[in-house]
């Protein structure tokens, strides 16, 4: 990525000031304001894909589609596409606290759907033409999407009246074969028969993109790059799955996947991770050149600036767990395609702006893979310091800023599965926070944030070419502001930043930081600075 930057982790979901939930609106030209006048030039954020059960953007209905609850309803109204009467938010919708999914779900998705009858009765002709031109242009995936979100609605409102819960509404059990199968005549006799509907769905899809692209124009224009966030696998309950059986470990006749991902214990849980996610079949989309992953990177290409793969050791090798497995612990590696996959995105797409996220356990052969593509890895300060007595090991631990060789990196103080800093350093204990004011030079006595904050700042001065800092540790929020805990649902993803954060003046550290440590500089050598 060049010049030395930084910038901030903020997921959408996250900005203040809209009914329940952050969205496209007002609030997020003010963050890319906020952003420029702190002196940054990275937006780093989650998955925009929509979300099912447990609301993770980890495990979305679709890689390609864009998530509805992301729409700003008062913009759809100023651009004449919607009734005002129609957006007003019933007084169970807050605009202030963590996000209620449930709540925001039940209230905005029927609305989405009166926003985009209206706008298919209403459009003026200009409008009229960029929505069919959305259509077509992103016919590949949205064809399929639309037809699995109008199937899944119906099938889903069906097992809900008939009290059916949980995995047995899943489409590979509860559709009917021929739909389930994906068989062509069937899915296109029902995009005949729900015309309006299907419709409806491609329309809240353009809605969503043409906020996004105002949003990253803006944003671009600004100076800040926005660093989008891919997982590696998809959910089984999506339209990619659905559509394309044939590419994944899935019985096509059996309509089963033959096993999920996952992995193995690490420092996150002591019996590994259980995605569930059904795994790819890489000789079946080694056939045709890996067309399924190109389509999905130049996708991510049309909506952000660098791409974040979440586990990019499954490239080299993935954990393999039998389906239906309670845990991960009885998973096994197989190879993964290697340097083949990239080496065919590449030649179609050309130099790919990606980040490697390459945490947990990494065996030369995922370095090697790394380093041959020439993708940065990340680098944790968490991940540097423990609660036990210092000693020569813990100085070659390789997180620490002094062992970071290669400046080819990114480096954060956390991530979205990571504590926030300050609630690391709050129930860490004397230990943790011993080492931590050695390291730093700070006497054991002083209080907490400022020894969060010396962590911010020697994520700024290391070698590493960009540095993000998650928004909750820029303003040294404790435990109640963490993203997500792995290996649970229910409580995640919920966080919402007050809007006083968006005061010019919280910034003010982060741009003294850039400019003593030569990040983010106009000429881009790092060698000038007015600080």
């Amino acid at each position: 990525m060049g010049k030395r930057k930084s910038g901030v982790l903020l997921h959408i979901t996250s900005l203040p000031g809209t009914p329940g939930i952050g969205t496209l609106g007002h609030e997020a030209y003010r963050f890319v304001d906020w952003l420029k006048n702190a002196g940054q030039t990275l937006w780093q954020i989650l998955p925009l894909g929509p979300t099912g059960y447990g609301d993770s953007p980890y495990a979305s209905f679709s890689t390609f589609a864009g998530n509805p609850l992301l729409i700003d309803l008062d913009d759809l109204v100023q651009r004449g596409w919607a009734n005002h009467s129609d957006i007003e938010p019933p007084d169970y919708i807050k605009y202030v606290g963590p996000v209620d999914f449930g709540s925001v779900v039940w209230w905005k998705t029927p609305v989405l759907y009166k926003c985009a009858a209206y706008f298919i009765a209403n459009a003026s002709q200009a409008d009229r033409k960029l929505f069919e031109d959305f259509k077509k242009e992103q016919a590949k995936w949205l064809d399929n999407f639309a037809a699995f979100t109008s199937i899944k609605k119906f099938y889903d409102a069906k097992a809900q009246a008939e009290k059916i819960e949980g995995e047995a509404t899943m489409w590979n059990r509860w559709w009917p074969k021929d739909l389930a199968s994906h068989d062509e005549a069937a899915v296109k006799s029902w995009c005949e028969k729900n015309a309006s509907d299907i419709d409806e769905i491609k329309a809240i899809q353009f809605f969503f993109n043409v906020q996004w692209q105002s949003l990253r124009t803006y944003a671009n224009n600004a100076g800040i790059q926005i660093v989008g966030d891919i997982p590696i696998f998809v959910a089984a309950d999506s339209a990619d799955i659905w559509s394309n059986q044939s590419l994944f470990q899935f019985n096509t006749k059996t309509l089963k996947q033959k096993s999920c991902a996952g992995v193995p214990p690490d420092y996150f849980s002591a019996t590994g991770q259980l995605w569930g996610n059904p795994l790819y079949d890489w000789a079946a989309m080694k056939k045709d050149g890996y067309a399924w992953w190109i389509d999905r990177i130049e996708n991510m290409l049309r909506l952000v600036d660098v791409v974040r793969i979440d586990h990019f050791r499954a490239f080299d090798e993935y954990w393999q767990v039998p389906y239906g497995a309670e845990n991960a612990i009885g998973g096994k590696w197989c190879k993964g395609p290697g340097i083949a996959l990239f080496k065919a995105i590449k030649d179609k797409l050309g130099n790919l702006p990606i980040i490697a996220e390459d945490l947990g356990v990494i065996t030369p052969g995922v370095e090697k893979l790394r380093d041959t593509v020439g993708f940065p890895g990340m680098k944790i300060l968490q991940f540097a310091f423990n609660g036990n007595p210092w000693t020569a090991e813990s100085s070659e631990n390789e997180y620490l800023p002094h062992n970071i060789k290669n400046p080819n990196c990114v480096i954060y103080t956390g991530t979205h599965d990571n504590d926030t800093t300050l609630g690391l350093i709050e129930k860490g204990g004397d230990g943790l926070k011993k080492n931590l004011c050695n390291y730093y030079n700070l006497y054991e006595g002083i209080d907490n944030i400022t020894v969060a904050h010396a962590m911010i700042r020697s994520a700024f001065s290391s070698i590493a070419d960009i540095c993000i800092i998650p928004m909750q540790d820029v303003f040294t929020i404790g435990s109640d502001g963490r993203m997500n805990t792995p290996s649970t649902t229910g409580c995640n993803w919920t966080w919402r930043m007050d809007e006083g954060m968006l005061n010019p003046e919280g910034g003010t550290e982060l741009l003294w930081y850039s400019k003593m440590y030569g990040r983010n500089l106009p000429d881009g050598d790092g060698t000038k600075s007015d600080a």
